[in-house]
């Protein structure tokens, strides 16, 4: 491993394992460490000023979602996601995100319910720019709000250990990014059938514009 990653400095309330999990998997999210990358925990915890402990619960943590590989006594290294797991983290993210719209259009606040018709401005603005990076990038935003506005503790908990690897697997990939960019309408419907609280239309229009409908 050659990449060199800065010392942790924690600030009140973060726990450091958390943070030795979010650290390596944004060194990994923005190329820092790349794909066959090898990974050693002593060199990560002498990088990152920690023990090795939260460095191995962190690199099993980001195997458990795929990021990191592990072939036991040979090497332990950073993954290269096939065009089959990004076509499967596709469609689960494209259900999931469905079930979580369905779930905050019925319980969300009407504060939480604005910010996230924001964010689904932001998504239609790049689906009409024709920009599919920025559309994944406001679309992951919006889906923040989304998971926050179920008020669920298992949804809220899960996404915050898949978020990476579902960034990972599908930024930059054309087939989640570039397909829907067209029907630009499309992503006007589903913002107003979230403004409308249209927790059917939302799900439904969703799903249509990922090609699950």
């Amino acid at each position: 491993m050659r990449a060199t990653l800065d010392p942790i400095r924690l600030n009140g309330g973060t726990i450091l394992s958390d943070e030795v999990y979010a650290r390596i998997g944004a060194a990994i999210l923005d190329g820092t460490l790349p794909a066959g990358a090898r990974l050693r925990d002593v060199e990560l915890a002498e990088q990152l000023g920690v023990s090795r402990t939260p460095v191995r619960e962190a690199l099993q943590r980001l195997e458990r979602f795929g990021l990191v590989e592990v072939a036991v006594g040979r090497y332990t290294r950073v993954s290269e996601p096939s065009d089959r797991l990004r076509e499967e983290t596709g469609e689960f993210t494209a259900y999931f995100m469905g079930n979580a719209l369905r779930i905050a259009l019925q319980r969300c606040s009407d504060d939480q319910l604005a910010a996230i018709v924001e964010a689904a401005d932001a998504v239609v603005a790049a689906a009409r720019r024709e920009d599919g990076l920025s559309l994944f990038e406001a679309s992951t935003t919006m889906f923040q709000q989304v998971t926050r506005g179920t008020g669920n503790s298992v949804f809220i908990g899960f996404i915050r250990e898949a978020a990476l690897a579902i960034e990972r697997n599908l930024r930059g990939w054309q087939p989640f990014i570039g397909c829907p960019i067209a029907p630009a309408d499309g992503y006007q419907e589903l913002r107003t059938c979230i403004a409308e609280r249209d927790a059917d239309g939302a799900e439904r229009m969703l799903r249509h514009l990922h090609g699950l409908a």
